[in-house]
């Protein structure tokens, strides 16, 4: 613990000093966090997040990890550019370093949503979008699905990687579908449905996520095959619903189920999800809202069968802090039989992982915000004999 408070004190007096030009900056990006005006050319923003993560209870050890996570974008409007009528360019870079602090948690589903496996810059997302009218439009690029696909306004706020994405499809293709930290050439169709703000959405994309700062660069052989997607919602009144379903073309490499040749066997991988969001108004500018969200996955599809998000945003958490937020989530994922046949023949008693995460987040200054977190996960590892762990948190953002 006294390495975790050490760094805790840190970054709280981090919070207390300026920058020189960061108040500025601020002032300048607005609410927007763009660093032009609005109706600019190019929009740009950016924000460094730093965590500070260590699992207090269980796990492998309890030393303090401090991990980052540096966003840049810069909105394109191709038309004011380039004369190029109904198009608009997106360019995305990360940049992220640190420990690994699943290393010590050691669950399946992780326990921070900025951690990578390899530190880097990247390329994350470069796409083009054209309007094609009635509200329909077609992007084309590197493209990041959850941007758009199997995401969830409310459950955003929280820091396990479950409640960006399902664990069960999260852990498919060789690196993960084309999600955060490495993203994938892509197109994706947008239509709208109807006239309550329902939508249709279908994406066909490399299922081998590979870009720009991954080693070997963009993937251009799709050697893997393709990954495909599609998502159907309607927003009624508070209410807004969403199902989807996804497959790749070509069976994705099963890391718990091993050839006569010792390499992953290929195995059909498809899946499908289901989301809802509800609204409760809590007075004229106070509202709690509601997520459950569920998926189902192939049973080769490895290491999952199946995952449940649910939980509830505050905003704002207290009436006299209004940039204040709080939300508590639960998540459960059920492992698989080939998962749980890799873990047996390794002496392991399989079981389904399941967590549960409190968090707050307030601005301490225009550009400064804190975010204290909690995480308590049962049968880390999906082994039922691991103790639970349990994970705290401190998320400084700075925006600008």
């Amino acid at each position: 613990m006294k390495p975790f408070a050490a760094l805790v004190a840190a970054c709280v007096a981090l919070c207390c000093a300026e920058p020189a030009r960061s108040a500025q900056a601020g002032q300048d990006a607005g609410e927007s966090g763009a660093a032009t005006a609005p109706g600019r050319a190019v929009e740009l923003a950016a924000a460094l997040t730093v965590d500070v993560v260590a699992a207090v209870r269980g796990g492998a050890d309890h030393r303090a990890r401090v991990l980052s996570n540096l966003d840049l974008t810069a909105d394109l409007d191709l038309d004011a550019l380039a004369g190029w009528s109904g198009a608009r360019g997106f360019v995305y870079v990360l940049d992220n370093h640190g420990l690994r602090p699943n290393d010590a948690a050691g669950t399946l589903e992780g326990v921070n949503n900025i951690e990578v496996g390899r530190a880097a810059t990247r390329l994350f997302e470069a796409w083009i979008e054209q309007d094609l009218g009635r509200g329909a439009n077609l992007r084309v690029g590197l493209y990041d699905l959850n941007s758009e696909f199997y995401v969830t306004d409310s459950s955003g706020l929280l820091l396990g990687p479950p409640f960006g994405i399902g664990s069960e499809f999260a852990s498919t293709g060789r690196n993960g579908p084309s999600i955060f930290p490495s993203s994938a050439l892509a197109a994706r169709l947008s239509l709208p449905l109807g006239k309550d703000g329902g939508f249709v959405r279908m994406a066909v994309l490399d299922a081998r996520a590979q870009t720009f700062g991954d080693v070997g660069g963009v993937d251009l052989h799709f050697g893997d095959g393709l990954l495909f997607i599609g998502e159907a919602g309607k927003a009624k009144g508070a209410t807004r619903l969403a199902v989807g379903a996804w497959g790749y073309s070509r069976g994705a490499p099963n890391f718990y189920l091993a050839g006569a040749d010792g390499e992953p066997v290929r195995k059909p991988s498809y899946g499908g999800y289901a989301m809802v969001e509800h609204d409760l108004p809590l007075g004229e500018a106070r509202k709690l809202t509601a997520f459950v969200r569920a998926g189902v996955a192939s049973p080769d599809s490895a290491p999952f069968r199946g995952a449940l998000q649910a939980g509830v945003l505050l905003a704002p958490a207290l009436k006299a802090r209004p940039e204040s937020l709080f939300s508590i989530g639960f998540h459960q994922a059920w492992t698989n039989r080939n998962f749980r046949a890799a873990a047996r023949a390794e002496g392991v008693v399989p079981a389904n992982e399941q967590g549960i995460e409190a968090t707050y987040a307030d601005s301490v200054l225009p550009w400064l915000s804190l975010q204290p977190d909690v995480q308590w996960v049962r049968h880390p590892g999906g082994d039922r004999q691991a103790r639970s762990a349990l994970i705290l948190s401190l998320r400084t953002t700075a925006s600008f």
